[in-house]
């Protein structure tokens, strides 16, 4: 039998695993426009039009959420886009 406060760490992480987060792209001085749309493209699966307004939101605001999701599927994301040299948090 497990511990009650064992149980609920365990509880309490399962929860924080399936939480809905942010995947935030920040603004860079190295990447172009083009490459920052494709990369949203192929990676997100965002269409043109979505991947050129978060590429021109990033560039004003400094940052733009470019996707939602659990915390498993967004460090995939994360990993993918970070090797195509873009800047991405989970949030």
């Amino acid at each position: 039998m497990v511990p009650l406060d064992k149980k609920s760490e365990r509880d309490k992480s399962r929860r924080q695993h399936l939480e809905e987060r942010l995947l935030i792209l920040h603004n860079d001085e190295i990447n172009t426009f083009d490459h920052v749309i494709h990369s949203l493209q192929e990676v997100c699966l965002h269409d043109k039009v979505q991947a050129e307004q978060c590429a021109i939101l990033t560039h004003l605001k400094g940052y733009c959420e470019i996707k939602r999701g659990v915390l498993t599927e967004l460090e995939e994301l994360q990993e993918q886009l970070t090797t195509k040299a873009l800047n991405v948090t989970i949030d």
